[in-house]
């Protein structure tokens, strides 16, 4: 077997995941076309020209971006165009039609998953391991449903309770990826604040700390907590997620969540700067094992009965 083929039967897998990747598969297509194009010693530019494509369709799909896959007679194109070997191309065809099934998300309304939110949402489910940063809340993922109504209902109070309610089933199912056998790695720091900000009331405070602690004794949760006299703490003031897909030539992904909005930063420059941020942070955070200790306390001390 030939090196591309090599490359190309390890996408074997995904073909068999019993839930659609839509946003993974969508990068993995890309991908692997880019790589094809370059195999066969075109530019991004030279192949949609042959093609009648503007460079903006080709980057577009070559990048995975967008809520829909490409279009199949567009990748076929572009497979004759590279001279694709035929097993190559049928695996990557039948990687594009998987591509096309909707994820369990996409089948909520579009106003509870703006674009942005959808490929959220896709890319955690696909990663191999999530870092994320939060100075405000408990992370997502790490949320019970009692807190993650409070969350909601304080950032969005004129919100009628059926929509309060969607976005509480929303973000519980999100979290059940940390449950799953092929779960990701999650390695969250929390600023300590977030533990002492009460959200809800005292009994969904303790609760909600009662879920950490047990969170953070699977062996895919690590859990680290920022002390309020780490004064500076790298001077990180928004959330950040980090996002890995094991060994499959994509790139790392960091994701900046705004008001109405967020950005996705996939060049490794870019990345790089938050990966070794996210590093200091976890220097300047407690080990895991004090900062077990220090949810115990707080939860004693500050919401016990």
């Amino acid at each position: 077997m030939s090196a591309d083929s090599q490359r190309i039967s390890r996408l074997q897998p995904y073909l068999d995941r019993p839930e659609p990747a839509p946003t993974l598969l969508k990068m993995l297509v890309g991908v692997q076309l880019a790589g094809f194009r370059e195999d066969a010693g075109l530019a991004q530019e030279q192949a949609a020209r042959r093609l009648g494509f503007s460079a903006a369709k080709l980057s577009r799909i070559e990048s995975g971006k967008g809520r829909r896959p490409p279009a199949e007679g567009d990748v076929r194109a572009l497979l004759e165009l590279y001279d694709t070997d035929e097993y190559e191309a049928s695996v990557l065809l039948k990687l594009l039609q998987r591509a096309g099934e909707p994820g369990w998300w996409q089948r909520y309304d579009k106003r509870l998953m703006p674009e942005w939110f959808d490929r959220l949402v896709g890319l955690q489910e696909a990663a191999a391991a999530i870092r994320t940063f939060e100075i405000q809340y408990v992370p997502g993922l790490l949320q019970t449903p009692d807190y993650t109504r409070a969350v909601v209902e304080r950032g969005l109070p004129a919100a009628a309770s059926a929509e309060v309610r969607r976005r509480v089933e929303l973000r519980t199912r999100r979290a059940e990826l940390l449950l799953r056998a092929d779960a990701p790695q999650l390695w969250a720091i929390i600023d300590e604040s977030a533990l002492l900000r009460v959200m809800g009331s005292k009994d969904v405070m303790r609760a909600q700390l009662e879920h950490l602690v047990e969170m953070s004794r699977r062996s895919n949760v690590t859990v680290q907590i920022v002390p309020l006299d780490v004064t500076n703490a790298s001077a990180q003031s928004i959330p950040i997620t980090y996002l890995r897909f094991g060994g499959l030539d994509l790139p790392d992904v960091v994701y900046l969540e705004h008001i109405k909005s967020a950005n996705f930063l996939e060049d490794q420059d870019e990345t790089e700067e938050y990966r070794l941020a996210l590093d200091r942070l976890a220097d300047e955070a407690l080990e895991p094992r004090a900062s077990l200790e220090l949810l115990r306390e707080t939860m004693e001390r500050r919401y016990g009965a």
